[in-house]
């Protein structure tokens, strides 16, 4: 058994009996955020898509006071090492590793970033496969990860500003055919502003077989 638990914005915490995993930790800045940085006393590992500061947030941070270990691209990854992480995986796009019996692989997004490429992360738990997409616009090899990857939970941006928006991702949800998809990435700041609702209605025409989550921050899902 497990939990998804939606912190706002891109931030998840996924939680098992075994570990405990953060997502783009950006909760001190996110005005959504249901807890602080300071609030997480526990955690094993923490997952960077890019290096853009609503999604790193806490990570360094986070990492330093739990002892977690940080997985980001290795351009990003060695960058956080230099600001005083000490355990650290630099991955590249295409990699799996593994890390106290959780298999993470990295997988292309498409967005911007300074340091290395922005990424997604397909993270294998007990009971579950969670992809989580980071900033990205919908492409066609989602399909390739759906099929590879067979993700039961697909976490999708729906902004339409930075990312793709809610008819986009009621496309990636076709490509990908999950078990469940739950949005994220909008309503943090204005210009980011959606109804996931319509999100949801447009997945329902795609895919109708597929569950659409709408989480408020704080709120979870278990697996």
């Amino acid at each position: 058994m497990g939990k998804i638990v939606f912190l706002g914005h891109a931030a998840f915490k996924i939680e098992t009996e075994e570990v405990k995993i953060l997502i783009d930790p950006f909760l001190t800045e996110n005005p959504l955020a249901p807890i602080k940085a300071s609030d997480i006393k526990d955690c094993d590992i923490v997952l960077v898509t890019h290096d853009h500061g609503d999604h790193v947030g806490d990570a360094v941070d986070i990492c330093k006071r739990t002892g977690a270990t940080l997985v980001a691209i290795y351009d990003l990854a060695v960058y956080l090492q230099e600001q005083g992480v000490e355990k650290v995986e630099g991955m590249n796009i295409g990699g799996t590793t593994d890390i106290k019996g959780v298999k993470i692989t990295m997988v292309k997004a498409f967005h911007s970033a300074t340091r290395g490429s922005p990424v997604g992360f397909v993270i294998h738990v007990p009971g579950a496969s969670i992809y989580h997409a980071g900033d990205t616009q919908v492409f066609g090899d989602m399909k390739i990860i759906g099929e590879l990857y067979k993700p039961d939970y697909a976490l999708l941006p729906i902004s339409g500003y930075y990312t793709m928006g809610p008819e986009e991702a009621a496309l990636a949800t076709e490509f990908l055919k999950p078990k469940t998809v739950i949005p994220m990435h909008y309503n943090t700041f204005p210009v980011i502003r959606q109804d996931p609702n319509r999100f949801a209605e447009l997945v329902k025409q795609r895919t109708p077989e597929v569950r659409v989550v709408i989480l408020k921050p704080g709120e979870e899902i278990e697996f």
